[in-house]
């Protein structure tokens, strides 16, 4: 048999630079800014951007103006995105290498996470924090809540706490996810409580979170808030985009958990 020469998917050639291997590896977990990208892979702050460039210029990641401070740029990997590039390379070379095998839930679907029986050990718990806890953060807790089954303890708070937007509620209902049981609470509430994870939704938030005890991880989702959007229409697209990409990263981030849990 001969085969003509042809170049390799791209994405493998994208994956397999040590800089951008690095800073995808660091963008799984959480959003961050460019010098907070350079002190993680310990290179020139001028390399990481120009590798940066190259990702977010083939739609791996992408980037938002931080609501904090405008001069600065907020990173996140789309791993929906590369996922299907990643399946396509294998079915590019062979039908048996696609990394997920056929009916097997993706990235994007909203069915419960936890179906086989939980690691031994007290269940990880998830303090999500925004500004209003009104929004994002109470999107969060209900999504986390619902996937997690039972597996996670969850909770959402925020710096200046105000009434569950009735947006956010429209949104989790559009997903089948409900909120009821749900209260605005300021983040005061938890200061002197452990958790394994503190995620920030809202950069204000993530800009001045508080210390908490035991070093928990933290984790940032860079979300602008859609409730300052002021068109009735608009601002409910913003609130279903939140809900999905909430989906999207809180399964992922509970696969990872279990994964921790189990030891593998």
């Amino acid at each position: 048999m001969t085969l003509t020469t042809e170049s390799p998917p791209l994405v493998l050639t994208l994956l397999a630079h040590e800089v951008r291997w690095t800073l995808l590896r660091a963008l799984v977990h959480s959003d961050y800014r460019v010098h907070e990208l350079g002190a993680i892979v310990g290179r020139p702050l001028n390399l990481v951007s120009y590798h940066l460039k190259q990702l977010r210029d083939h739609r791996l990641v992408t980037e938002r103006r931080s609501s904090a401070d405008a001069r600065d740029l907020y990173y996140h990997l789309d791993l929906p995105y590369l996922q299907t590039l990643y399946r396509d390379s294998g079915l590019a070379l062979h039908p048996a290498l696609i990394p997920a095998a056929p009916g097997q839930p993706t990235a994007g679907d909203l069915a419960p996470a936890a179906e086989q029986a939980a690691p031994a050990g007290p269940p990880p718990r998830i303090l999500f924090l925004c500004t209003h806890n009104s929004a994002r953060s109470q999107m969060a807790e209900a999504i986390t809540r619902h996937l997690g089954q039972g597996q996670v303890q969850v909770c959402s708070a925020g710096s200046a706490p105000s009434a569950i937007h009735p947006d956010a509620l429209r949104a989790l209902a559009a997903i089948g996810v409900s909120a009821e049981g749900q209260a605005p609470k300021h983040l005061d509430q938890f200061a002197h409580e452990t958790f394994d994870y503190i995620i920030t939704v809202c950069d204000q938030v993530r800009e001045s979170c508080p210390v908490f005890p035991n070093d928990p991880e933290h984790i940032h989702w860079s979300f602008a808030d859609p409730a300052a959007i002021t068109d009735g229409t608009a601002r409910q697209r913003a609130f279903q985009q939140i809900a999905r990409e909430l989906n999207t990263r809180i399964r992922l981030l509970l696969a990872l958990m279990e994964r921790k849990r189990a030891g593998r």
